[in-house]
């Protein structure tokens, strides 16, 4: 992947808001109603294109496909491994157990989830390529036309698969998160094949201690995402670590979050993953103050860091002020040449599923690329 050798290179999470035709027929496709593959497979490649040439026109060096064919940036899986059938209830986040009220109308703001949670009922193993397939060749497509300076392709960890269906047919945990490790490996392996980098998405390493694992000890959830990390570095053991980057998040929805494990708490989990670059949260008020962490941290020198820079959880735009501040304060920590810009977490993580405002959420990519720029006149003019 590239390293911002002259300026700060900008990037974001992977998810982008899709259109209304692209969101209906996502509705269909998780209703299991009528769908035609061509219609799908054109108006998808078509979103596609457009989302790719709209980040390049804004100024973001480091593009996605906006995750266009999925409803979901996790549950997309049921479509393309077996072992997955019926739906499963959505567990309540720890912090937001005691208030159904503000669960009530945060539902109702942000509108319904379309996607299912199936159940893990069997084997779980690729049945079929062909929907990795299309995302390859359209987004190889948009990036041959568009011309963007660096793209990356998202993919689930086996950690944040596993946390959001649930086993019903694995003897442990363990055993459920192994077998799903061994199932994405092709699906990794093609995506860096194919000249993209690959984003594996771990939010499982933070957000699911306080939903998925919200029942362990802290030490039993410490031993759970060590062995999720173990799972991942193996299923990355033909891939180049130069050619992966890892988001970490504590899960993009509003809340109190007071419940979310600290950044100290997991970090030595964190730096035992392969990938080089690591995405994580750093501008929001529940976890910003945690650059203090990464700068007491022993980071190893081939790592990468893309601090969220602006945050997914409001319609305010942080002025780029805010936003160059923050990456001077990682490129004093790590150097400039290991610092892109990024977001906190994806602005369509879900399908129609969102507080952000879709326009609002392009403003804040305008507001990367410029505070990315302030940053990088001040962190090369240092060392002219």
């Amino acid at each position: 992947m590239k390293q911002s050798t002259d300026r700060i290179l900008t990037t974001h999470v992977g998810s982008l808001p899709r259109s209304q035709p692209v969101y209906e027929l996502l509705r269909r496709q998780e209703e299991e109603q009528p769908l035609d593959a061509a219609t799908f497979d054109t108006t998808v490649a078509q979103a596609v294109n457009d989302i790719v040439a709209r980040q390049v026109a804004i100024g973001i060096d480091v593009v996605s496909d906006g995750e266009m064919s999925k409803a979901s940036y996790a549950t997309y899986v049921k479509d393309r491994l077996s072992g997955f059938s019926g739906n499963s209830e959505r567990k309540i986040a720890r912090d937001l157990r005691d208030y159904p009220d503000f669960r009530k109308r945060i539902a109702a703001m942000i509108g319904p989830q379309i996607f299912r949670r199936p159940l893990c009922t069997g084997a779980v193993r690729l049945a079929n390529p062909e929907p990795l397939r299309k995302d390859i060749e359209h987004f190889r497509a948009a990036v041959a036309k568009s011309k963007p300076t660096d793209a990356f392709m998202n993919a689930a960890s086996p950690g944040v698969i596993t946390s959001f269906l649930p086993n019903q047919h694995y003897p442990t945990t363990s055993a459920y998160i192994d077998a799903v490790a061994a199932a994405m490996r092709p699906e990794y392996e093609a995506i860096v094949a194919a000249g993209f980098v690959l984003q594996v998405d771990c939010p499982d390493l933070a957000m699911s201690r306080h939903t998925g694992f919200q029942d362990l000890s802290e030490a039993e959830f410490l031993r759970q995402a060590e062995h999720q990390v173990e799972a991942l570095n193996e299923a990355l053991a033909d891939v180049p670590a130069t050619s992966v980057r890892m988001h970490i998040c504590w899960g993009n929805y509003e809340g109190p979050h007071d419940y979310d494990v600290p950044l100290e708490k997991i970090l030595s989990v964190i730096l035992k993953a392969k990938p080089q670059a690591i995405s994580f949260e750093a501008s929001n008020p529940r976890h910003e103050h945690e650059w203090i962490v990464w700068q007491e941290a022993k980071v190893p020198e081939d790592k990468i860091l893309i601090p969220g820079v602006v945050d997914t959880l409001t319609n305010v735009v942080e002025h780029p002020e805010l936003v160059a501040q923050r990456l001077c304060r990682f490129a004093d920590i790590v150097g400039r040449e290991r610092v892109l810009a990024g977001s906190d977490c994806g602005f369509g993580t879900a399908a129609g599923h969102g507080k952000l405002d879709p326009e609002i959420s392009f403003k804040k990519l305008a507001s990367i690329v410029e505070g990315a720029a302030r940053a990088s006149d001040r962190l090369w003019k240092r060392r002219a």
